[in-house]
């Protein structure tokens, strides 16, 4: 990951996380510098990330939820050059490795569900060489810290984080960010 890249995920360590027009239009005015685009299709893609390179936005789509998308890597190959996407999510380890070669940042979503998940991290991070790895749900610090002394890259906390003391207790149990999707924690 560059250095440039990290530096801002720590100047901005609150991540909006947009699911609609109403939510790409409230997070143009905030200050964040990172967005996570989590809806969109084929169709209109590229016209998101545009709105939000426009507004001086870094953005990672998850193609996993673009409508029209597949789990195939073209997929990635369509990102890199028809949209102005700086990087991608996806839990999938093949994309993120897929990106990775397109020379995209990537953010390797892994949902902690049990301790199969938990104990599969390193092998899915091994696989996919990702910039950052996102861990859901995000409101669960003591997962969280398990996960900050098992790797060496940047944690973002995502999903389920609700409020001010879902933010402070991620952060401080390791994660380097949060992305949340609710627009009051946006300006935390």
């Amino acid at each position: 990951m560059s250095r440039a890249f990290y530096k801002i995920l720590e100047e901005n360590p609150v991540i909006p996380g947009i699911k609609d027009d109403e939510g790409l239009k409230s997070v143009a005015a905030n200050e964040s510098r990172i967005v996570f685009v989590l809806y969109g299709n084929v169709m209109n893609v590229a016209n998101i990330v545009k709105k939000l390179k426009d507004d001086g936005k870094i953005v990672f789509v998850n193609v996993d939820l673009i409508e029209g998308f597949s789990s195939k890597e073209i997929v990635v190959e369509f990102m890199k050059h028809h949209t102005e996407a700086d990087g991608i999510l996806s839990s999938k380890a093949a994309m993120i490795k897929a990106a990775k070669a397109q020379g995209l940042l990537t953010i390797h979503r892994l949902f902690l569900i049990d301790s199969f998940s938990f104990r599969n991290i390193e092998k899915q991070i091994q696989i996919s060489q990702p910039d950052c790895i996102e861990t859901l749900p995000g409101g669960m610090p003591k997962v969280i810290s398990w996960v900050a002394e098992m790797v060496n890259i940047p944690i973002i906390a995502g999903g389920l984080v609700c409020d001010k003391e879902d933010v402070v207790a991620a952060l401080k149990a390791g994660a380097t960010a949060i992305s949340s999707t609710n627009v009051s924690v946006w300006s935390m």
